[in-house]
């Protein structure tokens, strides 16, 4: 098989969909790598690294898409890209469909087989290619928000730590998951009051377990989110439902409630939110102000610590990768459960409920799409 890496174009995307050691497992496998100039140099890596194991540098990203089997990336096609897609061609990436209808659409019409690491999902129900970027989602939320409560960017001036004296910052975040759980270690690491609210009580208790008495956990339904967001500094928003739209847990009159030069940091933004005031933005204009809430949506958050985030989600996506290239998508979806719930569409049909709903698509059982 053919593998295509072409270089991320989205907004201050520096992430590249495979390093040149993935590179190096699919040659030493038969496979073929092509790889666009100069792809890995946001994550630091050099043309010749990939070179030096095999792969081919290319230098038109159009040659990339035309001549390989299966497309590795980081973030979903944009519009520039939705034409070099062709029918049967495997785009193996980030999609977040639920957010995305229009590219669904393209995916359904020019009968990509698109396998969308967020929904890839193990038989505990977790997500092993989301949560290398949750992990550095979760902690860069604490970060950003501490610059961003800084008064010289709009903040109330708040030192999350406090001073002895002086109250610590309240950080409140949305969700126990794996996103919540490491903006918690972020924010007890910075020295913040820390509120974690969820809706799944064994989560709670395993929170409250591994933090103690560094944490509150509260149970989350409409009266303790309004209570715990308005008098909060900064809020993290974490909360997932796999493939489908985010639950909108604060809305626009309680972010209106919130005083001035607070912060709210949506991770969950690429998933359409979990904040009614909140939408994509970008690197470029990060933040926006709402009734005088600072609002950070960056939808590729981890692309502006490239290094890290490459390197950590390519150690998750390579193994699927390989079984996908071995085997081909039908056998490798067939003999893996997990990866089959990856594949969002096939053969001009869209294969995952949540996201067919959430996209008013008709959906097909993924089955019966590979049969036709």
């Amino acid at each position: 098989m053919i593998i295509g890496v072409p270089k991320e174009i989205k907004t201050r995307e520096y992430r590249v969909g495979l390093v040149p050691g993935g590179a190096a497992a699919f040659v030493m496998r038969g496979h073929r790598v092509l790889v666009e100039k100069g792809a890995g140099l946001g994550s630091g890596i050099a043309d010749a690294l990939y070179t030096a194991v095999g792969a081919e540098i290319v230098d038109s990203v159009d040659d990339v898409w035309a001549k390989a089997d299966m497309i590795m990336k980081v973030k979903e096609p944009i519009a520039p890209e939705y034409t070099r897609m062709r029918a049967g061609q495997t785009v193996y990436t980030y999609f977040h469909l639920a957010a995305a209808p229009e590219l669904a659409k393209v995916l359904v019409d020019r009968k990509v087989t698109s396998v969308a690491y967020e929904t890839v999902e193990l038989p505990d129900r977790s997500l092993p290619l989301l949560k290398p970027m949750s992990e550095v989602a979760g902690r860069m939320a604490v970060q950003v928000g501490a610059v961003q409560l800084e008064k010289e960017h709009g903040g109330k001036g708040i030192l999350l730590s406090g001073v002895p004296g002086v109250r610590r910052g309240k950080i409140v975040i949305l969700g126990g998951g794996v996103v919540g759980t490491n903006a918690a270690k972020m924010a007890i690491g910075m020295g913040a009051e820390v509120v974690i609210l969820d809706v799944n009580i064994n989560r709670l208790a395993y929170l409250d377990d591994i933090f103690g008495s560094l944490i509150s956990t509260i149970y989350s339904d409409p009266a303790q989110v309004a209570r715990h967001v308005k008098d909060a500094d900064l809020v993290i928003g974490g909360v997932l439902i796999p493939g489908a739209k985010a639950p909108k847990l604060v809305s626009e009159k309680l972010i209106s409630q919130m005083q001035e030069g607070s912060v709210v940091v949506d991770v969950a933004v690429d998933q359409g939110g979990c904040i009614e005031t909140c939408h994509p933005t970008t690197h470029d204009n990060p933040t926006y102000v709402v009734h005088g809430v600072i609002h950070y949506c960056v939808a590729n958050m981890p692309g502006a610590v490239a290094q890290t985030s490459t390197f950590a989600l390519t150690n998750a996506t390579l193994g699927y990768g390989l079984k996908l290239a071995d085997l081909g998508v039908a056998e490798a979806v067939r003999r893996d459960p997990a990866l089959a719930l990856g594949v969002n569409t096939v053969n001009g049909h869209c294969t995952y409920a949540a996201v067919a709903e959430a996209c008013n698509l008709p959906y097909l059982a993924l089955e019966k799409a590979l049969a036709k």
